[in-house]
């Protein structure tokens, strides 16, 4: 019988502490059983060459929407479509917020087994609490489902969030959120915007026609925003909560959490690959309605730069699978959000090195910081023995350009089309299974990731070795 069931042979592997160095992997039984120097070792079932290539630990992409109505996935297609386009750009792990008035003990066991039938990644969730009895069974959440993390909308007042059939809240709400996420062990997400003062701009603001993405961020300007992160900051800080900044665009955000930070640690920032690349000049339409909105040119390079720095922690691609057809209107009656799983990691690989942003930095923002900070830091995120066996390999020599038609999601579109990625994906492997093999998608092998702590307790226990995160 052979040691092995599969060795990775002659690449260079982005290990930690160390960075880019020639070494074999091996794997045995879905985890990583060693890593050798190159020809060391021997005994496999199966023994592919990739040579010329990287070998990263699989991209975890940490803020995923899945379904038409980006409620829940519900269909084959939800969570098959989007998956396939998430592993053929290196994920491996997606954790997908569901978004429901309903209790969760009873979306929960539908999503996940349409997620485990259908999923070419391992999964886990989010829940966004939208009412007081969601609030109050977040402790159960944690222990009974395997789910630590929550999203509150801040800009959900009144009638905002009843196009997606949620009801409103205030900031009780949010204090109620985060004194119960931090008694349980989790986080809470925060969609940070002052409605009240975009409802004020709004009214102040003709709505012509023709008035673009420069015209949607004229009414969610980047103060709307760094208002609403450092009132979260400061309350968390408050109930002694995690707070993890989603989707921050603007240095003003960034500034305004970093205030809370500076005398309150357990805050955490999350930015997108569109808030890196793309801006209200962008040439793509109503198809670049997002909320909060992209910005302008100085407000990706500021964030580059805060990446640079070490300021940022995760990158997510809030991909949204909605079909083209709900986008194709003038921006105010376009639906917010597009796709963007399958993209992230290519592109920001790509951005990243043209900018000389370290691999190293590319592997914590897109692998081991998100898998440590939502709770699954002690088996994935890293090439490490023991840990799950979870490969993107790629090749940084063979560009390709980005095209709606090769991107597998059912929303058939994409803001980056004929864009093109310096790197392409060959390989990714979940638990040693190729679910993406010489570029083609092929195996359904996701399984789901419970997750009992998130934020600073995940953390904590991380640092304290503890056998209990994941399990």
């Amino acid at each position: 019988m052979a040691d092995f069931d599969l060795i990775l042979r002659g690449g260079k592997a982005v290990l930690p502490g160390i960075g880019l160095t020639d070494a074999d992997l091996a794997v045995k039984d879905g985890t990583i059983a060693a890593i050798a120097a190159p020809g060391s070792l021997l005994g496999a079932d199966e023994v592919v060459d990739v040579s010329g290539r990287w070998v990263l630990p699989g991209i975890v992409d940490a803020h995923v929407h899945l379904g038409q109505d980006i409620s829940a996935p519900k269909t084959v297609d939800d969570a098959e479509k989007e998956t396939a386009s998430a592993a053929a750009g290196g994920v491996t792990t997606m954790i997908a917020y569901l978004m429901s008035p309903q209790p969760y003990e009873e979306v929960f066991p539908d999503a996940r087994a349409v997620m485990e039938a259908n999923s070419h990644t391992d999964f886990g969730f989010h829940f966004c609490v939208v009412t007081p009895e969601q609030v109050a069974h977040i402790p159960s959440y944690a222990a009974d489902l395997g789910v630590s993390s929550y999203k509150v909308f801040t800009n959900f007042r009144g009638q905002e969030g009843a196009y997606l059939g949620l009801p409103g809240n205030d900031d009780a709400f949010l204090f109620d959120a985060l004194e119960a996420a931090a008694q349980a062990g989790g986080m809470i997400a925060q969609h940070a915007e002052n409605i009240e003062l975009v409802w004020r701009l709004r009214e102040r603001t003709p709505q012509e026609p023709d008035a673009g993405l420069p015209g949607w961020n004229a009414i969610r300007p980047p103060y709307v925003e760094a208002e609403a992160e450092g009132r979260v900051g400061y309350l968390a800080s408050v109930t002694g909560a995690s707070a993890y900044a989603v989707h921050v665009t603007s240095p003003e955000s960034l500034a305004a959490i970093e205030r809370q930070k500076s005398h309150y640690p357990n805050l955490f920032v999350e930015t997108c690959p569109h808030y890196l690349t793309l801006n209200e000049q962008s040439p793509i339409g109503s198809r670049g309605k997002v909320n909060p909105p992209l910005r302008t040119a100085a407000d990706n390079e500021a964030l580059w730069t805060a990446i640079a720095e070490g300021r940022i922690d995760v990158l997510g691609s809030d991909h949204v699978p909605r079909h083209f057809s709900a986008k194709d209107k003038d921006i105010w009656a376009a639906s917010a959000g597009f796709p963007g799983s399958g993209t992230m990691f290519p592109l920001f690989l790509t951005e990243a090195l043209r900018r000389g942003i370290p691999l190293e930095t590319v592997v914590s923002m897109t692998a081991t910081r998100p898998a440590q900070l939502f709770g699954f830091g002690d088996r994935k995120g890293a090439l490490r023995v023991g840990f799950d066996a979870d490969f993107v390999v790629v090749d940084p020599a063979r560009p390709f350009e980005i095209a709606a038609e090769r991107q597998h999601s059912g929303a058939e579109y994409s803001v980056w089309e004929g864009w093109t990625s310096e790197v392409s994906i060959d390989h990714t492997i979940v638990r040693g299974r190729f679910t993406v093999r010489d570029g083609a998608v092929g195996t359904i092998t996701g399984d789901y990731v419970p997750r009992h702590h998130s934020g600073r307790s995940a953390l904590d226990a991380l640092e304290a070795g503890s056998e209990g995160v994941t399990k």
